[in-house]
């Protein structure tokens, strides 16, 4: 099924997209999305989340978190990934 829609550009290049665009991407206002350019044709679509966008979206295992811990961990598996590559070798 091919929905169409036509809209006017404003002198400040702005359109107004779509209610049912909106929807089928399920974007919301404040949110951002994507122009792509394929040869000859542009494509609309909802940009990937950020990590600022994504930060506070999952709810941490330990309540209050022990960053200390958690900056330890990180780097003894950074640590074994940099000895894993090097054995590797």
């Amino acid at each position: 099924m091919l929905n169409e829609y036509v809209r006017r550009l404003t002198s400040k290049g702005q359109v107004t997209v779509p209610a049912d665009v909106r929807k089928k991407l399920g974007i919301k206002p404040g949110e951002t999305i994507v122009f792509r350019i394929r040869e000859d044709r542009v494509e609309l679509d909802r940009a990937p989340m950020s990590l600022e966008e994504a930060f506070g979206s999952v709810p941490p295992l330990n309540r209050p978190e022990d960053f200390e811990a958690l900056g330890r961990e990180a780097w003894e598996e950074h640590a074994q990934r940099v000895v894993d590559e090097v054995v590797g070798e």
